[in-house]
């Protein structure tokens, strides 16, 4: 049986104002979900929540993955346990090449998940032992480029810096592909994308799709979903998942919009 995501009965405050207000989700590894719904009905709530993002507060609910509630756990954590979340607006860092922030990225995963040795005690820093060697980085590296055709110039600027909506997501797409991690959240990786640009990232979310991940794909739009195909599609709405279903939800979602989801407590003025 592969890594399961649990979300129980999830509420969640920022500054004190209630946010999530009892999600309940599972994803698999192996399984792609779109999560749809209108702007602010909390679905990149959800997916800071679930990687620990401290901005926010849980009051309710549990997050299990692996067997473990991670509720406690720091995002670093969550991050080496092989979640892992692409961001809607990815940061700029002037200096740091993609290629060099990729190998940290990969050394801390991997840092994380070997056990210590026989009289070693952690440290809270890299340890020489288990940095990557350069050679084994730029043979992986390369190989993961080429799953996703990214040219060889990409990797030696730096990381988000003058790049278009198109290049910060196959960015994020490309740490994810090195990370391997087992659920991958994926925050409006269409937001901000011309057509050809859509296409392009679609084509990569693709091509790592397999077994050994899982996709909580969040989206505003049904548009990727005509390029990455869902096995099940929620609607989340102030906070709640109310409806569930295969792709077809999402194309009667392009039909109808969302207000006809709108739960009947908040149509009659009652929150």
């Amino acid at each position: 049986m592969g890594s399961e995501l649990v979300i129980k009965n999830l509420h969640a405050n920022i500054e004190g104002k209630p946010i999530l207000r009892g999600v309940d989700l599972v994803v698999r590894q192996g399984e792609v979900h779109a999560l749809m719904g209108p702007n602010g009905s909390g679905k990149s709530t959800l997916a800071n929540v679930i990687m620990g993002n401290p901005k926010y507060e849980v009051t309710e609910g549990e997050i299990w993955f692996k067997g473990e509630n991670i509720l406690e756990y720091s995002p670093d954590r969550r991050a080496r346990m092989r979640l892992f979340l692409a961001f809607q607006y990815p940061m700029s860092i002037p200096g740091v090449s993609v290629a060099n922030f990729l190998r940290r990225a990969l050394e801390a995963v991997r840092e994380g998940n070997k056990p210590l040795e026989e009289g070693e005690q952690p440290t809270g820093k890299m340890n020489k032992r288990r940095s990557i060697p350069p050679r084994e980085f730029r043979t992986l590296l390369q190989e993961k480029m080429r799953l996703l055709r990214v040219d060889n110039s990409f990797i030696n600027r730096s990381i988000n810096d003058g790049f278009s909506g198109g290049e910060k997501k196959r960015a994020e797409i490309l740490q994810m592909a090195l990370l391997e991690p087992e659920i991958a959240l994926m925050d409006e990786t269409d937001s901000g994308l011309d057509i050809d640009a859509l296409k392009i990232v679609s084509e990569s979310v693709n091509a790592l799709k397999g077994p050994s991940l899982g996709i909580l794909l969040i989206t505003h739009y049904q548009r990727i979903l005509n390029y990455i195909t869902p096995d099940y599609v929620h609607v989340m709405f102030n906070g709640r998942i109310v409806k569930s279903g295969g792709k077809e939800l999402a194309f009667e979602l392009e039909d109808k919009g969302y207000e006809w989801l709108r739960p009947a407590e908040e149509e009659s003025g009652v929150s």
